[in-house]
């Protein structure tokens, strides 16, 4: 594993394969200080990079990421969301709630899975009908995390 300076510079590079790498090994690093780094990252014009640079943030519980985090519900790569959702999941963002509701309207059943699953983890009252709502949704990954966030949100 490389030194965290390093990657941060890294997180520049001309590389998309460079850059995805860093981003990813910087959340296991577990330093705060790649916090700020990784948010500029968030705008990196490849998707994967800015995936796993969601996830990173997540990783790092970085509490200054979640607005941005909350932008990226509507990025227009489905993986990029699905990281957004469960990154605001490790950060227990209850700021959130509201955008992850939204989230269970995508048109992609792995971004409703992780917003449906981050709901459960926030354990927001708010959320409750939209979970409720989620236990019909048309696709079963979908329904089978509604199911268990149902559960988590009436403990």
């Amino acid at each position: 594993m490389k030194d965290i300076n390093e990657l941060i510079k890294q997180l520049k590079s001309h590389s998309i394969l460079d850059r995805k790498k860093a981003a990813s090994e910087l959340g296991s690093l577990g330093d705060p200080k790649a916090g700020a780094p990784l948010i500029k990252t968030l705008k990196d014009q490849n998707p994967h990079v800015r995936s796993d640079a969601a996830f990173s943030l997540g990783l790092l519980a970085y509490k200054g990421a979640a607005s941005h985090l909350i932008d990226l519900l509507n990025d227009e790569d489905k993986y990029v969301r699905k990281s957004a959702a469960k990154a605001l999941g490790m950060l227990k963002s209850k700021e959130a709630v509201g955008a992850l509701i939204n989230a269970l309207d995508d048109p992609i059943d792995i971004v409703r899975k992780s917003a449906v699953r981050t709901l459960g983890i926030l354990k927001d009252k708010r959320a409750i009908p939209a979970v409720q709502k989620a236990l019909g949704d048309t696709s079963g990954v979908v329904r089978i995390a509604a199911k268990e966030s149902y559960k988590l949100l009436n403990e």
